[in-house]
């Protein structure tokens, strides 16, 4: 047996926050998180279906006058802006489809990127760009060990990822259509049955 099947990575999963457990009253109450990294030393995710009031022309300074001085249609600077976390609320992110790399960009997996270039900002102020892109202000981090005590305690469902729910399913939906990924209606589930 290897080190890796006995500390197996998370990342590349959705993280579903369950209905009665203890996050009941906790930031990540009725939560999905992108894992992005998972290893030893803790996780680093992202909260996907958190819609902020706010537009990317509105948290950059001079997008709007970039987006008017090329008659743009304005799809860019309307990207939605999501909280990605409790933690740097004002660092930003950008989760995005794979056609396009940028310096430092982390590959999530085969059809979702990271990146926090500014040449990706750049792009995005002249309306171009990668084809989907959802801009996230913050992130979840979890300690070492953390994560797998709270999957432990049937705090989370963990699920295999689907760019369709990073990039195109309503907010509302996002949580039970991962769940639905390994057939479980959130509905129906009992904290106390748990799960493996």
């Amino acid at each position: 047996m290897s080190a890796s099947d006995l500390n197996p990575s998370f990342a590349d999963h959705f993280l579903v926050a369950l209905s009665g457990t203890g996050l009941a009253q906790d930031y990540f109450h009725d939560s999905i998180s992108l894992l992005v990294e998972h290893n030893a030393e803790g996780a680093f995710g992202l909260v996907i279906n958190r819609p902020l009031d706010t537009s990317l022309a509105e948290l950059l300074p001079g997008f709007a006058t970039a987006g008017a001085k090329h008659q743009l249609a304005g799809q860019r600077a309307a990207c939605r802006v999501l909280e990605g976390g409790p933690v740097e609320p004002n660092r930003l992110f950008f989760l995005h489809s794979a056609e396009r790399e940028y310096p430092g960009t982390l590959k999530v997996n085969a059809d979702i990127y990271l990146s926090t270039a500014t040449e990706l900002v750049e792009e995005l102020r002249h309306d171009a760009g990668p084809a989907q892109i959802v801009a996230l202000l913050g992130y979840a981090g979890w300690g070492a060990e953390q994560l797998e005590q709270e999957l432990a305690q049937t705090i989370w469902l963990l699920t295999p990822t689907d760019a369709d729910i990073v990039f195109t399913t309503p907010m509302a939906e996002r949580r039970s259509r991962a769940a639905a990924i390994l057939g479980v209606d959130l509905n129906l589930i009992n904290r106390a049955a748990g799960h493996d």
